[in-house]
């Protein structure tokens, strides 16, 4: 856990969230700022600051995390229309916040290119 993270905080239990799932090695939430009708934040428990720090040793998350998303899209029912995951890598990337999270938009069409 980071000290200064928000999401290590919400992690923690320490800020709220609208939480729709979690187990012991990732956490889904609704994002405070929606972009979409759905939008949800999709991050690992153990602090990862983004895609840079993916190793071997710790690249299982990723694909848990990949596992995850179409059972978000059903449970949404968004699967058919469709949706957007998207991962911001960097400053430049357009992350804002640095710790790994990939955010799951669906509910509406989704323009492109998206900014």
């Amino acid at each position: 856990m980071s000290d200064d993270c928000i999401f290590c905080k919400i992690i923690a239990g320490q800020i709220p969230a609208k939480i729709e799932y979690q187990d012991d090695d990732i956490l889904v939430f609704h994002d405070i700022t929606p972009q979409a009708p759905l939008h949800l934040l999709i991050i690992p428990k153990k602090h990862i600051t983004n895609l840079n720090e993916i190793r071997t040793e710790n690249a299982d998350i990723i694909s848990k995390i990949f596992t995850q998303i179409p059972k978000l899209a059903f449970q949404f029912e968004i699967s058919e229309k469709g949706y957007r995951v998207v991962n911001n890598c960097g400053k430049d990337g357009g992350q804002t916040v640095f710790h790994l999270h990939f955010h799951m938009l669906g509910g509406r069409h989704l323009e492109w290119p998206p900014g």
